[in-house]
């Protein structure tokens, strides 16, 4: 009778070592150790800057508004030590002095006169243009 009770108890712990042993595996993966990689298994990584190579995108969002060419309006041109320098409407209502290679959202200044503003223009809706378009805004004298 002793040599029963202590097999079905000899039998009943053995078969508890694995149960036990898969346990300590589950929990060795729920916690790996310091130091190790993340594995995403298809999934987005967590951890990584999701910002990283937009450039455009990181202006737009620190709240500089975008300014596209055509919705400029020219108010004057100054000389200075020979240098000329372009005051301009932004849509919002507000002037803005802008100087040979000042950029803008869909290009840039290419020129400036006495009496007009040369902007090339390089993208159109987002999309680079295969030939950049001259836009040439010119001071009219009212009489």
């Amino acid at each position: 009778m002793k040599k029963a009770a202590f097999v079905i108890l000899f039998l009943s712990l053995t078969s508890l070592v694995p149960l036990l042993a898969q346990e300590t595996a589950a929990a060795q993966a729920v916690a790996p150790p310091p130091g190790s990689t993340y594995n995403p298994e298809g999934r987005r990584d967590p951890f990584k800057d999701l910002l990283t190579g937009r450039e455009l995108r990181e202006k737009s969002a620190t709240g500089e508004p975008q300014v596209f060419i055509d919705d400029l309006i020219l108010f004057g041109i100054v000389k200075n030590k020979n240098i000329y320098t372009a005051m301009i409407g932004l849509p919002q209502g507000f002037p803005k002095f802008v100087k040979v290679g000042d950029k803008f959202t869909d290009g840039y200044v290419l020129s400036i006169t006495e009496s007009q503003v040369v902007l090339r223009k390089t993208h159109e809706r987002g999309l680079p243009l295969i030939r950049p378009r001259d836009i040439i805004k010119e001071i009219t004298e009212d009489r």
